[in-house]
């Protein structure tokens, strides 16, 4: 798992734009904030809150955290 402190601040900046914040999606799905923030900095994974952050951002968790999902290879038969 990669720590990114240079996405993490991306992502806040893009919810700020978006007219929301870490905090509200902690406050969504009941966690604390310092728990979607380690999220977002890549010391801990969480589908949950991964899926959160994108979905206010319109888009999806493997876009945001591609190093999180690993693209499928295609079956080669």
């Amino acid at each position: 798992m990669s720590v990114d402190l240079h996405r993490h601040e991306f992502l806040k900046c893009q919810l700020r734009c978006a007219g929301s914040s870490l905090t509200d999606i902690a406050r969504r799905l009941g966690v604390s904030q310092s728990t979607v923030t380690v999220v977002c900095q890549g010391y801990r994974k969480s589908h949950r809150i991964q899926t959160a952050v994108a979905e206010c951002l319109g888009t999806t968790p493997q876009h945001l955290f591609p190093d999180r999902y690993p693209a499928k290879e295609e079956n080669m038969t």
